[in-house]
């Protein structure tokens, strides 16, 4: 695991809390709800592409099939 997907995560989290900041204060809260939402969506499909990577390791490693 690389540093950088640490720091695009962290990157993406910033943002997020800083859009949502901004449109609470603004009085939009399901456009806040969304954007954390959508936030949360692509850091969890970063994370899913690792576990299907670390998935095809260990079949490599373990020769299956």
């Amino acid at each position: 695991m690389s540093v950088d997907l640490i720091f695009k995560i962290a990157a993406i989290g910033i943002l997020v809390s800083v859009l949502n900041q901004v449109l609470v204060r603004s009085g939009r809260e399901e456009m806040a709800m969304m954007t954390t939402l959508a936030g949360l969506v692509i850091v969890l499909l970063m994370v899913i592409n690792l576990i299907s990577d670390l998935f095809a390791s260990v079949k490599d490693v373990f020769n299956l099939q």
